[in-house]
């Protein structure tokens, strides 16, 4: 589950910027991502480009070597919309499923 959730926020952050696997992961712990290994990224984007969701560019690195960049593409935009669709609604349900769960354990 957690698989499908990242390639999730991947596609959302790579949509608002070209970044490199490092800052993605940078990125992922400000969100609170902090426990997903660093072994986990660089597979799930190899995999995301094999899906034509994202493509990866060499750049030239301010700080040191090149970088490989990745872009999102067209499918890549409509999957983040299906997931943002889907989330939403996983999301409310199991919102609901908590707090009625808990408005029947207070009436006990």
């Amino acid at each position: 589950m957690l698989k499908g959730i990242l390639q999730g926020c991947l596609l959302i952050l790579i949509s608002d910027e070209p970044m490199y696997g490092y800052s993605i992961s940078q990125a992922l712990t400000e969100f609170g991502f902090q426990d997903v290994p660093k072994g986990t990224i660089y597979p799930l984007l190899i995999n995301m480009g094999k899906k034509g969701l994202i493509v990866g560019k060499m750049q030239p690195s301010k700080e040191g070597p090149k970088r490989k960049y990745y872009y999102i593409t067209a499918d890549g935009l409509q999957e983040k919309a299906q997931f943002i669709n889907q989330w939403s609604t996983l999301s409310s349900n199991v919102n609901s499923l908590i707090h009625k769960r808990s408005d029947n354990d207070e009436s006990r």
